[in-house]
């Protein structure tokens, strides 16, 4: 197949991985259009509509029209065509997201380490084992511990613990609220076929990990990597002296909170293994306790890998006496809870810098006992965040959720938190208003943008192929690994090839190039897919 990176010259954008028949379908033009025609791979036009004048759009700086075809609903693979333009190529179809939501979680068993990635699972991206040799202290090197395992966090062969509990809590939330499409989900991985679903056993790969890096007195360490990135190497050719970085009450409260959920989740299907992660969980609850300061985390001299930085450790707090009390119902936890929230509210982040959306959705969709009001006010925090994201989208001619300021290091994650956030809210009062606003963050994410490409790496027939992902960059394969989530526009590029690559003054929804050097703009990690899983469970879940 033949693919490209910049899709805007053919400038009519649309999801390049299809549309369900009931979904929201809203094509967007950078240009002057009356009249739209969707066509059949043939050429038969099917459907003709009055294309609509959005206006400026100020993220991209384009002046936009929006071609609406939602009323077409019959399954087929078409293109939009209008003043001499077309789209890619896309399908309409009731499963036409499965592939996609396979691509996409299957990209966390491409991301393990310390295992051999067979041919049968991994095909042509299989790999020997990597990063199998103990890890010393960094502050007392003759204190040695195994603690391979667990996915490489991001481009680099980092593992990272609050990272790891914010793409756990995703993909854990998401098999609860959507179990009806992640439970049977077919993976390939090499613990499929079980009677665990697999999405369960490819998170108990991270989770198997994460109870490594609890130390004996119950802090957990921050991270394990080398003492710095490693070159553009293969994993298992990083023979870099791996290290265990200090611990810190961020990494010790979600490594209890991610515990204390995953024993909930795991108890029908493991008993033993949900005991280990509760006790995992209390232990690490207890130095929370005899530790009520921040214990913050900043990398030593000598250490230049990612830091994972945080302000305060509020959110993780009030996340693992919600988690906590959920698993226990022991009413000391909730007091814990209420006493965390009250250092700062509301709490309704959902990525590794702010926890407290974690919180919130343990206490108001678990099935511990609950004060009314404290749910209501939960609630009400999701509620303000999607009707305020729901005006972003609206005042968007790419259908955006987002305000400049969003275009960051990793824009494509607020994307699909605020997709998640979204969902939630519908989840929460049992509607499905915010439907046409989860489709089009994913409409965005697959296409719909300035720039026409998808940002799923072998997904789409303009997507990304060059992130900022050392196996993609030096297996001597043309295609990338597919289902990887790329990090995405920038106004703000911070690595030398994005500088010299985005010129001064370009739109932040235009700040982006393919680019295996621009990490800053490119760079995958585990907590870009996790909530477009989220997203995408949603989606299925509604949409036939």
């Amino acid at each position: 197949m033949q693919y490209k990176a910049d899709n805007s010259a053919k400038a009519i954008f649309v999801n390049q991985a299809g549309y369900a028949p009931d979904a929201v379908k809203v094509a967007v033009m950078p240009f002057p259009c009356e009249e739209f025609r969707l066509e059949n791979l043939q050429g038969e036009v099917c459907f003709t509509g009055k294309a609509r004048h959005f206006g400026l759009d100020t993220n991209s700086q384009d002046e936009v029209w929006q071609a609406d075809f939602t009323q077409w609903n019959q399954p087929g693979q078409y293109r939009i065509t209008a003043c001499g333009k077309r789209s890619a190529v896309f399908s309409i179809g009731e499963d036409v997201y499965l592939p996609l939501m396979k691509d996409i979680t299957r990209a966390f068993y491409f991301l393990r380490c310390g295992q051999d990635l067979l041919p049968e699972h991994a095909g042509e991206y299989c790999h020997k084992a990597c990063h199998r040799t103990r890890a010393k202290e960094w502050e007392n090197h003759d204190v040695e511990k195994e603690v391979f395992g667990g996915w490489h966090d991001a481009g680099d062969y980092g593992r990272y613990v609050t990272a790891a509990a914010c793409a756990l809590s995703h993909l854990l939330y998401a098999y609860i609220l959507y179990p009806e499409v992640l439970s049977s989900l077919e993976m390939n991985i090499p613990e499929s076929g079980s009677a665990v679903p697999d999405i369960l056993s490819e998170c108990r790969y991270e989770l198997e990990w994460i109870i490594k890096m609890q130390r004996e007195d119950g802090g957990a360490y921050h991270k394990e990597t080398t003492a710095q990135h490693a070159p553009f190497v293969m994993p298992e050719d990083d023979l870099g002296q791996l290290y265990l970085l200090p611990v810190s009450s961020m990494a010790t409260a979600d490594l209890a909170a991610i515990c204390a959920l995953a024993s909930r989740v795991y108890r029908p299907f493991d008993a033993d293994f949900a005991d280990t992660l509760a006790k995992t969980a209390l232990l690490s609850y207890c130095w929370l306790k005899k530790n009520p300061d921040f214990l913050d985390f900043r990398n030593p001299e000598g250490c230049g890998t990612g830091g994972y930085y945080e302000r305060d450790d509020y959110s993780n707090r009030f996340w693992a006496a919600a988690e906590m009390y959920a698993l226990t119902g022991e009413k000391h936890y909730h007091d814990d809870m209420v006493a965390a929230m009250k250092k700062r509210f509301p709490l309704s982040q959902l990525g590794y810098g702010d926890v407290g959306g974690f919180g919130l959705m343990c206490y108001i969709f678990s099935d511990c006992e609950k004060d009314p009001q404290l749910v209501e006010r939960f609630k009400d925090a999701f509620r303000s965040d999607a009707q305020r994201f729901e005006k972003l989208m609206d005042d968007c001619g790419y259908g955006a959720a987002m305000h400049a300021g969003d275009y960051i290091w990793g824009s494509n994650m607020v994307l699909m938190k605020h997709a998640m956030t979204f969902a939630i809210a519908d989840r929460m009062d049992d509607k499905d208003r915010y439907l046409p606003a989860v489709c089009r963050q994913m409409d965005y994410l697959m296409g719909v943008n300035p720039l026409g490409i998808s940002y799923v790496t072998g997904n789409g027939e303009y997507r990304c192929n060059a992130p900022h992902l050392r196996p993609s960059s030096c297996d001597g394969i043309d295609e990338c690994i597919p289902g990887m989530v790329c990090g995405g526009p920038n106004r703000r590029p911070a690595d030398a090839d994005a500088v010299k690559l985005i010129p001064e003054g370009t739109p932040p929804m235009k700040c982006f190039a393919d680019h295996d050097g621009c990490y800053s703009l490119n760079e995958i990690t585990i907590y870009w897919n996790s909530p477009t899983v989220f997203a995408l469970a949603y989606m299925m879940s509604k949409l036939k």
